[in-house]
């Protein structure tokens, strides 16, 4: 069986990550989509909310799992006996930070390749931090991200209300 791991923070997940989820899902045998903790990021949501996030939005796609995970995802993918990571690409600015993790992965777990998908088009501008902000400064938030959780989204805006 062919396993690739999607990783990423998505803090929340947007349309873009959907995207790339859909196709990684067309190309491999199964796909396990991991909330990893990014020590860069300050996260808006918990991990159990952006899992349950993924889990909504990817329910109608059968080999699609997904997971958390706090450590390295050379370690993660050894564990799981993935032999892909499937990370998506908007702008050559992802690209070389991408790249880095990509050689450091490969370093970290000879056994595991990193395979980048390029996001459509329509979604090339589109981050979790812009929904954030567009979010917290009252703005339509809709095909931005899955429909299943924009009310979640507006709730926690809503409780954090102040704090931004």
């Amino acid at each position: 069986m062919n396993i690739a791991v999607c990783p990423g923070s998505f803090d929340p997940v947007t349309l873009g990550h959907m995207d790339i989820i859909r196709r990684a899902a067309g190309i491999f045998d199964k796909v396990i989509v991991v909330v990893m903790s990014n020590l860069s990021k300050a996260a808006m949501f918990s991990k159990e909310e952006r899992v349950d996030f993924l889990l909504r939005s990817t329910a109608g796609i059968e080999n699609v799992e997904v997971d958390s995970y706090c450590g390295l995802l050379a370690d993660y993918t050894r564990l799981k006996k993935a032999t892909v990571i499937v990370k998506g690409l908007r702008a050559m600015s992802d690209f070389e930070y991408e790249f880095q993790m990509a050689l450091t992965n490969r370093k970290l777990n000879a056994e595991t390749e990193t395979t980048f998908l390029t996001t459509t088009a329509e979604y090339m501008y589109l981050s979790s931090s812009l929904v954030k902000q567009v979010a917290q400064l009252r703005g339509d938030i809709t095909g931005f991200v899955p429909d299943c959780i924009i009310n979640d989204i507006l709730k926690k805006v809503e409780l954090m209300k102040g704090r931004f």
